[in-house]
């Protein structure tokens, strides 16, 4: 065990040593060679991942050996996706080595004598989507106007929704969320995740549960790229994900524009309902300043949806489909009269909106 150990410790000198101007000798023998401790240490880590005492001790002498480098047991398991990060970001890595790596990566499961060709496969396409792309700055203010990067990285994950499924179950058999999809997207910073997530679903916006009439604005997504992804189910998980978890849900309908929700509640009849009450729920929170004319937020320490931005999610409502504009001004009907059925401004904030959408009663 003691040589093991003393193996594990080094570890981060070989993801150091990928990341400096020391591959600059590396030839293609030498390559090889790194790559095999890689998948060394993930044997390693597959060994003792159940022994919860050995995994204590060989995680303080990562710690140990690099304390500088918030390195631990699970990143064994992920060495060879972290040498081949390492190296295709290193611009010193000479061109022959360069090339030997790309080929090892890009080699599909059956095609490499490695133990883990899959995950390498997979490693190099999220690369070249994510990576070696530039990300953009911004969300699209339409879902018609998509940036290939997103729809790039949400390609990767549908892809890899159909190709793993959940853990321990046939690809397309279960819409529940299998267990590698937080951890997947949890390697996202959250914002990007919400925006990928997204963009998948309206991906699959054709084989959804539909709740409005097919003249949304997502209705441009639908076409060869939804084709070409083909399977109806995968969106399965991506909205168990989304809606299993209160705030996950909450951020991400605060976070992402009006009009790309409101394609997404147009689509998908599981996100209508919680997305007005979401919405309906903010506008709980509103309250009329008679000095400023105008409604306020009186709860200033609450994430919470501005008048002029509860305004503009419920006008996108109302223009995704008959079928959700009807849904939209029943609620807030219903609020209204529960509201004390004010017909004048500035005593109920369902009354306001009713007038600002232009169907008031």
């Amino acid at each position: 065990m003691e040589a093991v150990l003393e193996q594990v410790e080094q570890l981060p000198a070989l993801l150091v040593g990928a990341r400096s101007a020391l591959v600059r000798d590396w030839d293609s023998l030498t390559l090889d060679r790194a790559l095999e401790w890689a998948r060394y240490f993930q044997h390693v880590h597959d060994r003792f991942r159940t022994r919860p005492r050995l995994r204590e001790v060989l995680g303080r002498r990562l710690r140990r050996a690099q304390p500088s480098l918030p390195l631990g047991f699970p990143h064994l398991g992920r060495c060879p996706q972290l040498l081949g990060l390492a190296l295709l970001e290193n611009r010193a890595l000479p061109p022959a080595a360069c090339r030997c790596l790309l080929r090892s990566l890009l080699q599909f499961p059956g095609e490499e004598a490695g133990p883990e060709p899959h995950s390498l496969a997979l490693l190099a396409r999220r690369k070249a989507a994510s990576r070696l792309l530039a990300l953009p700055s911004g969300l699209p203010r339409s879902p018609a106007d998509m940036e290939p990067q997103l729809q790039a990285e949400a390609q990767l994950l549908l892809g890899r929704l159909r190709e793993e499924g959940p853990e321990g179950e046939p690809a397309g058999e279960s819409v529940g969320p299998p267990r590698w999809l937080s951890a997947v997207l949890e390697q996202l910073p959250l914002p990007r995740a919400f925006e990928v997530v997204a963009v998948a679903l309206l991906g699959q916006g054709n084989g959804a549960d539909q709740a409005g009439d097919g003249d949304g604005a997502g209705s441009s997504l639908e076409g060869n790229w939804a084709s070409a992804i083909g399977d109806k189910c995968v969106a399965g998980p991506l909205l168990s994900w989304l809606l299993g978890n209160q705030e996950r849900f909450y951020a991400f309908c605060l976070f992402l524009p009006g009009s790309l929700l409101a394609s997404l509640a147009g689509h998908y009849s599981q996100l209508s309902r919680p997305y007005l009450d979401l919405l309906t729920g903010c506008g709980s929170h509103l309250l009329y300043d008679p000095l400023q004319g105008r409604w306020v937020i009186n709860c200033p320490n609450k994430a919470v949806l501005s008048w002029e931005q509860l305004r503009e999610r419920f006008t996108c409502l109302c223009q995704v489909s008959a079928v959700l504009k009807g849904q939209t001004q029943a609620a807030l009907k219903l609020l209204k009269a529960q509201d004390g059925d004010f017909q004048v401004r500035g005593l109920s904030v369902w009354t306001d909106l009713l007038m600002e959408l232009g169907t008031f009663l």
